[in-house]
């Protein structure tokens, strides 16, 4: 079989590897100037590549085409294969095509990376023998090829479930769907939310969903879908109802089957109503596996903060500094913003995204002290925000840090939560927090 991958970055590589594993005839293809690191992979494996173009001549005899979810579908290339139907996919399916093991799956809007890490870090606390992949930036097929596990945790972007046809969750979780990546979608949220409900293609009567009940969005598609679900289903929410996890006078109460499950909130190392959903979903994937209450409740107790979400950086001159970079989106900012009861001098901006800020109106009146504006182009929050705090336009983090060391006064948060993509001023949300966190240690 011929495959030719498409990007040469975490997924692309590791796609590249596993297809030189399974014998496979492997070309890779990257538009842009492939990093050293992965380049050094590619060529100590023989595997040919190209980088600066894609030479359509060599692409277009592809069998198959793996291809990388940074790359939208209305590029030149992607739209010369549709053409001629060649068959393509995403790294994940390529992954699960040449997989026998367990999958956990999760997508959602927000809250699908803490709550990817904290299963996995529950799992593997617990003595299951557990990979780590997908959107949280390790290869699935990478691991498949050179070190497999029973069982894998991934966290799965909307753009790689748009790649999947025959991949299968064995257990699914969908956090929330809340307006992202419209760009992506022709401005229209209802493609949007059936790219996200692909999580549940091919799941059986074997399986487990879990899905939020407090998402309108997701409660509603899953009752009207409810008759034609295959998968065994489980619900949470953050408010008193009669779901299988929920919080009921500061306990999360948690049922599965004929198990039960209780921790005080207060326990739990992530703060915040957004968080407290995020460990019931990895307590019902660890109540699945099988692993003891005390297990579990150990694995709770030692989970370690998680990098761009909500991480407190640092403490100086009595200013608390949240790099919070993964919040790429409103809702996510949302979230953020409730969780803080002390005044905000909120950092935000970046590539907007299709955005509608007004959701956000209410907590800015009642939380932010300042708004510093940090983008190419701030108009759009200027626009949103002018008449309900003071702001600050500025162009760079150090413009924007810069405002800080003015604004922010003992006893105030500052919160880097942007709303937006980084790509404007950064390479990715990780450049910006890493760059956020040495400039403020």
């Amino acid at each position: 079989m011929n495959v030719v991958v498409l990007g040469a970055k975490e997924s692309g590589t590791g796609a590249a590897l596993l297809g030189k594993k399974v014998g496979y005839e492997v070309f890779l293809s990257d538009i842009g100037t492939i990093d050293d690191n992965y380049r050094a992979v590619l060529e100590k494996e023989q595997i040919p590549f190209e980088e600066g173009q894609h030479t359509l001549e060599r692409i277009l005899k592809a069998d198959i085409v793996v291809k990388s979810p940074g790359i939208p579908d209305s590029t030149p290339v992607i739209k010369a294969l549709q053409e001629r139907n060649i068959e393509i996919i995403s790294e994940i399916e390529f992954a699960g095509r040449h997989s026998t093991a367990k999958m956990i799956c999760i997508t959602g809007s927000n809250g699908k990376t803490t709550t990817t890490l904290l299963t996995h870090h529950l799992l593997t606390h617990g003595g299951i023998d557990a990979g780590l992949a997908g959107n949280v930036g390790y290869s699935l097929a990478a691991q498949v090829a050179e070190n497999a596990h029973p069982v894998y945790v991934v966290e799965l972007s909307s753009f790689q479930l748009d790649g999947m046809s025959r991949f299968k969750a064995d257990i699914g979780v969908l956090t929330n769907i809340t307006p992202d990546h419209l760009d992506r979608y022709d401005y229209k949220f209802e493609n949007y939310v059936a790219s996200k409900f692909r999580i549940l293609q091919n799941m059986d009567a074997h399986c487990l969903f879990i899905h939020s009940q407090d998402n309108m969005t997701v409660a509603e598609k899953v009752w009207d879908m409810k008759k034609k679900l295959l998968p065994e289903t489980a619900s949470f929410t953050s408010s008193f109802a009669l779901e299988d996890a929920r919080l009921v006078d500061g306990i999360v109460d948690v049922v599965l089957g004929d198990r039960a499950f209780r921790i005080h909130k207060d326990l739990l190392p992530i703060k915040g109503q957004h968080n407290i959903c995020n460990a019931m979903v990895a307590i019902l994937i660890a109540m699945r596996m099988g692993l003891s209450d005390e297990a579990i409740t150990e694995g709770l107790q030692t989970f370690p903060q998680v990098p761009h979400r909500m991480e407190t950086v640092a403490i100086k001159d009595g200013v608390i500094y949240i790099n919070d970079s993964k919040a790429t989106n409103v809702d996510a900012a949302w979230y953020a913003l409730d969780s803080l009861t002390t005044p905000v001098v909120w950092i935000a901006g970046g590539t907007d995204k299709g955005n509608d800020y007004s959701v956000l109106f209410d907590l800015v009146k009642a939380k932010v002290k300042v708004l510093i504006c940090m983008g190419i182009d701030n108009t759009k929050l200027i626009e949103s925000f002018s008449n309900l705090c003071p702001l600050a336009d500025t162009h760079s983090l150090a413009e924007a840090l810069a405002e800080v060391q003015k604004r922010a006064k003992a006893g105030d948060t500052v919160l880097l939560s942007p709303c937006c993509a980084s790509f404007d001023l950064f390479k990715n949300y990780e450049d910006r927090g890493e760059q956020f966190r040495k400039s403020v240690i």
